[in-house]
């Protein structure tokens, strides 16, 4: 199995200047294949769109074309440029309308090296240049966490304003001693959901839930900074067709900057989520995973605010997460139907009013239950590709396990308090409490007792 890890470069000015040469020329290839299809396309021919036919035209291009891009980089984006075209042409045949083809330039294009191009020596990477160039040493941010012998590719790219570069390596399967593999027969069922990203419940009563509150108080408070910044610089915004200043070059580079860090902490909060679940099922011995597939959510139009909250949720690399870790550990991820799980009472199958809470209470049968926990629980019972049916029994969680998505994120730790919120005077506090005064007598007026005619015990 192919795992890839993201790793940030320490570069020079000089190496910084280079590594983006790379990527703007992988730019530049790019838009050639663009300007040679739109060229065929008013001769009315037939455009070029194979990965061969491709390389053949970039071997009549000579050498030197792409600056001190060699040539298995080049490859890599006109292999990347086939994909797309292919992916896209797939979609519209099964008729998905809304697919297009490749045909947005791009100013930066990531570059793929495969194993044998390249040189890794602990902290050092010698990226490959075209002949004739400097040789290209840049360091890495940390040590790559797979062997050298495992590592099959790199990619250099650009996220955020900053350097990375991506390590693809082949990772075997967990190999488990006898009896403690997980077992085919152990099916557990995973709900996803924006409070609770995962919600595992067991065979034998054991469930999980990991909150991911933290990681929605990111995206809430990513998205009032990016709206405070946007109304500070709204005077002294460029208008249409006028050049930028260093200032406004300034913001741009800082916006960027944290729509880049806001991206990543996210993903790590994703990535602990996804590691919790999978070392939860290694432990119970579960070997099947029926996850709920709620993407169908995603064509139906909530209205502005909620439709940004769907895309937050990121339903699909969720799943992706998941179907990685789980396959590194030896445990199958199978997608199921979802719907009318969180809905509908396990103890009579009927149809119970939608919750405000996260506690499903049916006024048929007074079933209470968690409603994620339900709804995994359902979940498990129910076939791939058999519909929504659920025709065997659900077994209900008694053993809940608690965990935590995102503690590395602000306002997640001890202090429970995100540096990007306001102070607490300008939320409208009534401010700093008044000292007592020397006597220990409170200042706050004396209550009124009502009844105090009446002796005690009477009414």
């Amino acid at each position: 199995m192919h795992r890839t890890a993201r790793v940030a470069l320490r570069v020079t000015a000089g190496q910084r200047r280079r590594c983006f040469g790379l990527l703007r020329s992988a730019g530049d290839v790019w838009a050639c294949v663009l300007e040679v299809n739109a060229w065929r396309r008013r001769r009315r021919d037939v455009p070029l769109s194979g990965y061969q036919e491709l390389c053949r035209e970039l071997a009549t291009s000579g050498p030197g074309t792409f600056g001190e891009l060699d040539s298995v980089g080049a490859r890599s984006v006109l292999r990347r440029f086939s994909d797309a075209w292919f992916a896209a042409a797939k979609r519209r045949s099964a008729g998905d309308v809304s697919a297009r083809f490749p045909r947005r330039r791009r100013g930066l294009v990531p570059v793929r090296w495969y194993h044998g191009t390249f040189t890794l020596d602990g902290l050092r990477v010698r990226i490959p240049t075209a002949k004739g160039s400097a040789p290209l040493w840049v360091r890495l941010a940390r040590e790559v966490p797979y062997p050298v012998e495992q590592v099959r590719s790199v990619t250099l790219l650009c996220v955020g304003g900053r350097l990375f570069l991506d390590v693809t390596a082949e990772v075997p399967v967990a190999v488990y001693p006898p009896g403690e593999q997980p077992d085919p027969a152990c099916v557990a069922g995973v709900d996803l959901g924006i409070i609770h990203p995962y919600a595992v419940a067991g065979p034998d009563g054991e469930a999980l839930l990991v909150s991911g509150r933290a990681i929605r108080a990111e995206h809430r408070m990513h998205l009032a900074d990016t709206k405070a910044r946007r109304r500070g610089v709204a005077r002294r915004a460029p208008k249409p067709g006028e050049k930028g200043s260093r200032r406004w070059r300034q913001y741009r580079r800082r916006a960027r900057l944290v729509e880049g860090r806001h991206r990543r902490r996210v993903c790590q909060a994703q990535h602990e989520a996804a590691r919790t679940v999978v070392s939860w099922a290694v432990r119970q011995r579960v070997g099947v995973l029926h996850v709920g597939d709620p993407r169908g959510v995603l064509d139906l139009s909530a209205g502005r605010r909620h439709n940004l909250r769907l895309r937050q949720w990121q339903i699909g690399r969720l799943i992706q997460i998941l179907v990685d870790k789980a396959t590194l550990a030896g445990i199958s991820v199978r997608l199921v139907d979802e719907r009318g799980t969180s809905s509908t009472c396990p103890a009579c199958r009927r149809r119970v009013p939608k919750p405000r809470g996260r506690t499903l209470s049916c006024p048929h049968c007074a079933f209470s239950g968690h409603r994620d926990l339900v709804a995994a629980a359902s979940i498990a019972t129910r076939v791939p590709g058999g519909g929504s049916t659920t025709l065997a029994a659900v077994v209900l969680p008694e053993v809940v396990t608690h965990r935590r998505a995102g503690r590395h994120l602000p306002g997640a730790g001890r202090s429970r308090r995100d540096p990007r919120r306001p102070p607490r005077a300008a939320r409208g506090s009534v401010g700093p409490r008044r000292p007592a005064p020397p006597g220990g007598e409170s200042l706050a007026p004396k209550a009124r007792i009502h009844n105090a005619h009446r002796k005690p015990g009477e009414r």
